[in-house]
């Protein structure tokens, strides 16, 4: 795993960018898996104005909070404000957020919708400062386990994170996370780099992300910059 270095926040999401819509242009029908969180709202900016064929393109979320999706914590309104407008409002969007008691309902209830879109055709993904991926943090119960790509099930409920917000969680498991074509990772921040190259040269620093970064089975591109992602 190569970690590919840019200058600006700005040239990374352009290259997060190129890298999902080279998966997404292909004929046919196409299914993409994105993230919520600081870094990723450039990336859709960039992929709403592209000219694909948005009606054959279905777009759901790695994970979500487990709040209204009108509320600011949603990833969902993320993706609805800054995806799934302009050229792209034709896509398809599977949410992860129904209308469940808990996390775990809404969990069972997204089950076989994502089950129905695996495998994806691009995943992008965003990590924590604590190197979490989606919403599964060091502090998870049963981590390890949900992050196996042979975990039982593709999608769980969170009911205590790691980081702010500190809200009860929606998220995909390493069963559906690892079910894709290519994963696009971008990171900001010198932390978050330190992190990683922790993550290649100390086999007992195993954090979430090291989960996908110690697989071999998909390809991953890790786009870094100085700036915040």
């Amino acid at each position: 795993m190569k970690l590919e270095t840019f200058p600006t926040a700005e040239a990374a999401a352009d290259a997060a960018a190129e890298a999902l819509i080279a998966q997404l242009r292909p004929p046919g029908p196409r299914r993409l898996t994105v993230t919520g969180g600081r870094g990723p709202g450039p990336v859709y900016d960039r992929l709403a104005q592209t000219d694909l064929d948005w009606s054959r393109i279905t777009v759901t979320l790695s994970d979500d909070r487990f709040v209204a999706p009108s509320a600011e914590e949603s990833n969902e309104r993320l993706v609805r404000e800054r995806l799934l407008t302009g050229r792209a409002a034709g896509a398809t969007f599977v949410p992860l957020k129904g209308t469940g008691a808990t996390p775990a309902d809404d969990a069972a209830a997204a089950e076989p919708a994502i089950r129905a879109l695996t495998p994806f055709d691009v995943t992008l993904l965003g990590m924590g400062d604590d190197g979490h991926i989606a919403s599964l943090f060091p502090s998870t119960p049963n981590v390890t386990a949900l992050l196996d790509p042979t975990c039982e099930r593709l999608v769980v409920g969170v009911d205590t994170p790691g980081l702010q917000p500190y809200l009860p969680r929606i998220s995909l498991t390493g069963r559906a996370l690892f079910a894709t074509k290519l994963i696009v990772l971008l990171v900001g921040g010198e932390g978050k780099k330190a992190l990683i190259e922790r993550v290649q040269t100390d086999p007992a620093f195993a954090p979430p992300v090291a989960a996908l970064l110690r697989q071999d089975q998909i390809p991953v591109r890790v786009i870094w910059s100085p700036g915040a992602a």
